[in-house]
């Protein structure tokens, strides 16, 4: 078994420095685990290499649960992990057996023949925002015009959002994304959300639709407020991820081109950028050990997702964007009980996003040098500010 040794300084992103951070591959080189001081003040154990992430996020004595001491927060309140006490149905926080109940309700709302069914929907949404494009190009930002209004508009299709109620539906969920938004902005954007949501749920339950929330109403295992506190979750979880993966993969496709229209992209672009990175926390319920490192009950654990999806040892050239080596063992969605449920509706808004603006706009190019670009060094998720282009 190692010792601790005296923390080092959490590797935060930096502008012009490569992401994932290379202290991650120096970390992987260590025996048994890192102690690491987060930005908070707080000490953690970093997780770095590729079988260490999967065991720790299949452990039972490890909990997601952000009430329990110890549990570690990377940027204090902003971006926090909701207490399942404050929103309930936030069902991303809770452990089992508690956490299953959800689960099981929500898995079939997100199989891949549910996924399928959706994809004219999807492609719809995805043509739409391309019209709007080119109807007012011949230059755009491809974030706020295309990455971030797609999943936003998807979402709110799944739940049954109308038509009208779209536009406010997607400014609120792009503060609640905005790393300039202040914490009482954000709060205000939730409170009206949640207000929403409620009368949204309420309606159903009178008139119900072809849509996730009547569906789940009907099925009659979520309580009013857990339905919205899912519907939150959904909402959260599924738009600034989505919109980061189709804009860091439109900029790496543009970068290499004869890899357009390929298998195996979509799997290689989520493990390369990887940008849940640094959403996994966790605290330790229970003395164990991983790597021969033994962790105390209390203690904060942060599994990093792209030190393991950057890990040689899982992966043959990781730094390098190759479709055709066998991607599928990442960990982008995370792993075990705890994996993204909505992992089949990503995918399939990354397939539409790339289809339709390489198809559609054949002379799609970059608008600015690579080196200038405004990556998202100071949030949770990695991804970009902006990403201007032409044609």
């Amino acid at each position: 078994m190692t010792t601790a040794s005296t923390p080092v300084d959490f590797p935060l992103r930096r502008p012009g420095a490569s992401f994932p951070p290379e202290e991650y591959a120096r970390f992987r080189e260590q025996p048994g685990l890192v102690r690491s001081r987060l930005p908070t003040g707080a000490v953690v154990w970093l997780v770095t290499r590729h079988e260490d992430v999967r065991a720790v996020l299949t452990d039972p004595r490890v909990s997601s649960n952000p009430d329990h001491d110890g549990f570690p927060s990377l940027l204090g309140r902003t971006g926090g992990v909701p207490s399942p006490d404050t929103m309930p149905g936030w069902f991303v926080a809770l452990d089992p057996p508690q956490h299953d109940r959800f689960r099981k309700t929500l898995i079939p709302e997100f199989s891949v023949r549910r996924i399928r069914a959706l994809r004219p929907t999807i492609e719809e949404i995805v043509d739409e925002r391309v019209d709007a494009m080119l109807a007012a190009g011949p230059d755009a930002d491809l974030v706020a015009d295309f990455a971030l209004p797609v999943p936003s508009l998807v979402i709110s299709s799944l739940l049954g959002v109308p038509a009208a109620d779209r536009d406010f539906f997607e400014a609120k969920t792009r503060v609640l994304v905005s790393t300039t938004a202040t914490d009482q902005q954000r709060e205000t954007a939730t409170k009206e959300l949640l207000r929403y949501l409620n009368r949204l749920i309420k309606i159903k339950a009178k008139r119900p639709g072809e849509d996730l929330i009547s569906r789940l109403l009907a099925g009659g295992n979520l309580s009013a407020a857990e339905l919205s506190g899912v519907s939150m979750l959904l909402l959260i979880a599924g738009h600034e991820t989505t919109a980061n993966n189709i804009a860091l993969g439109v900029l790496t496709l543009l970068m290499h081109p004869e890899w357009v229209g390929a298998d195996g992209i979509v799997e290689e672009l989520l493990r390369l950028h990887s940008v849940a990175d640094l959403v996994a926390l966790r605290v330790a319920t229970e003395d164990l050990e991983i790597s021969g490192q033994r962790i105390e009950a209390g203690e904060g654990i942060v599994p990093l997702v792209a030190a393991a999806n950057h890990d040689e040892a899982a992966f043959g050239c990781p730094h390098r964007f190759d479709p055709e080596q066998a991607a599928r063992h990442h960990v982008a969605f995370g792993y075990g009980v705890h994996q993204c449920l909505g992992q089949n509706l990503v995918r399939g808004e990354m397939e539409a996003a790339y289809r339709a603006l390489f198809e559609r706009i054949p002379g799609l190019r970059l608008a600015a040098p690579v080196e200038e670009l405004p990556f998202k060094y100071d949030g949770v998720l990695f991804g970009l500010h902006s990403l201007p282009v032409r044609w």
